[in-house]
């Protein structure tokens, strides 16, 4: 058997770092070498890597796979790492088996592959061009001065928390929970889960799930959002039309198209009026899931940031300078802190998903010495389960091109997703997105109540690989009666699109 040596990339990292995150370990406290703040033989490189989530940890896994000799210091504020918050929903809801495994890593795994950790140690001023910070350990109060070579910002980001009346005061009061991390994934099941009537703001992805999860358990929730549709951003009407439906059917009431104005508090200690532009919902908790922003501050007037916050990039993830005229070689940057390539538009956007997260660390991984491989982009593929709906999605969906400004056209297909000489089949909708002039494919969505969540990633593959409608309509895709239509599902929407399209152009 011949083994082949190849030289360290993201790729050949991603087998390592999954391999030793699946580690089973549940945020132990971290074995760490000595440590010390200044020193005359420091190892080739000394790395600082602030905030540690998904990015951060992946980034570390990486750099310390590339670079064993390298001394890489990680700095957290909390005590856990890696949490995977998509699942809280979930796990309120009673279908996770063991809460502890959603951390895939811990402080202990880190400091196993040589990582420095600073757990429950704040971040407080970061010198980007000094190439140094200060940070504080929360436990102590102590404040300690360290000084890089390579800077890695993987801040994060942290919840929308809107100027509104009586929000401050409902959060620090617990009658109104935010839904991010360990914490406050903790709050909802202990309490909220238990009451009576509970409020989400915002249907986007945390919001749908939640209040599916509450409907379930009996717990009469209330959906609030300034849009006029649930889940507006990810789908269009035709697929949104059937979740609010299935909403309506399990006792949700949908108050959409309505602005909060207003947390009330009630004098009794229990319960808070959620004021809308529309009405006034007497629940005993509501719960923030109106989206998140860049966790940045520490950069502003240093690193060349989106108006909401968001770190720019260059294609080897190295962050762009304040005056944006050149990238810092030593300054990279990775997940919900930055801006990702949205190949549908070719445009640099702020969309923070855990993928996008993940492989842009590997590639600060890769690119950490030198820069050496570049970033693909992303569709800002998803998917999500709700009742007995599966919905996914990849690129632009035909609102979200309007938004953009971006010409587009969509088309939608209804068909079962399998033949009906078998014993069952389900209907499952699909909606393709596609540029009229140069006919390349921007996006598409499927929702069926078999699981068709893989039709996105088939999706994704051919925007990124630029392919038209006539391409996605002739692409070889197999047939078998237990899965699929002679023609499937998608090669049968874009066949569709491709008819509408020549119709267009002949008229």
């Amino acid at each position: 058997m011949a083994i082949i040596s190849l030289r360290m990339n993201a790729q050949a990292t991603v087998a390592c770092v999954y391999a030793a995150l699946r580690a089973p370990v549940a945020n132990a406290e971290p074995k760490e070498p000595p440590m010390t703040t200044t020193s005359s033989s420091t190892p080739s490189k000394t790395v600082a890597i602030v905030g540690c989530t998904h990015a951060g940890t992946f980034a570390a896994q990486a750099i310390l796979t590339a670079h064993p000799d390298w001394t890489v210091h990680v700095f957290e504020r909390n005590d856990t790492l890696s949490f995977l918050s998509c699942g809280i929903a979930l796990w309120v809801g009673g279908h996770v088996s063991d809460p502890n495994r959603m951390f895939y890593s811990s402080p202990a795994a880190l400091a196993d592959l040589g990582a420095r950790m600073h757990m429950q140690t704040d971040v407080l001023s970061v010198d980007v061009a000094g190439k140094s910070l200060v940070a504080r350990d929360l436990n102590t109060g102590e404040e300690t001065g360290y000084t890089f070579d390579k800077l890695v910002v993987t801040t994060g980001s942290k919840p929308v928390v809107p100027p509104i009346p009586g929000l401050a005061e409902g959060l620090e009061d617990g009658r109104v929970m935010l839904c991010k991390n360990w914490d406050h994934g903790k709050a909802i099941k202990d309490h909220a889960m238990k009451a009576k009537a509970v409020a989400v703001i915002g249907a986007g992805y945390i919001g749908a799930e939640l209040v599916e999860q509450f409907s379930e358990a009996g717990v009469h929730a209330i959906l609030v959002d300034g849009l006029d549709r649930a889940l507006a951003k990810n789908f269009d009407a035709p697929i949104t039309e059937q979740v609010e439906a299935a909403y309506t059917e399990h006792g949700v009431t949908l108050a959409l198209g309505q602005m909060v104005t207003e947390f009330r508090l009630s004098e009794s200690g229990a319960g808070v009026t959620v004021v809308t532009t529309a009405g006034e919902y007497e629940v005993d908790y509501a719960i923030m899931g109106a989206g998140f922003l860049p966790r940045t501050d520490l950069f502003e007037g240093q690193l060349e940031m989106l108006p909401n916050g968001a770190i720019k990039t260059d294609e080897y993830m190295r962050a762009f300078l304040a005056d944006g005229t050149e990238a810092c070689a030593d300054v990279l940057a990775a997940g919900d802190s930055c801006t990702v390539l949205y190949n549908p538009t070719g445009t640099y956007d702020y969309i923070p998903l855990a993928t996008n997260a993940v492989r842009q660390a590997l590639l600060v991984g890769a690119n950490v010495e030198e820069p050496v491989q570049k970033y693909m982009g992303t569709q800002a593929t998803s998917a999500v389960q709700l009742y007995d709906l599966s919905l996914a999605a990849s690129g632009l969906t035909q609102a979200g091109a309007e938004a953009r400004g971006v010409t587009a056209r969509s088309t939608t297909l209804v068909q079962d997703y399998r033949p009906d000489f078998m014993l069952t089949t389900t209907p499952v909708t699909c909606t393709l997105t596609w540029d009229p002039q140069t006919r390349r494919v921007l996006g598409a969505q499927f929702m069926c109540r078999h699981d068709v969540a893989e039709a996105a990633n088939a999706i994704s593959v051919a925007i990124q690989a630029r392919f038209t409608i006539d391409q996605l309509a002739g692409v070889d895709l197999f047939f078998q009666p237990n899965f699929c239509q002679p023609v499937n599902f998608i090669g049968a929407v874009a066949m569709q699109a491709v008819a509408e399209q020549n119709a267009s152009d002949a008229a």
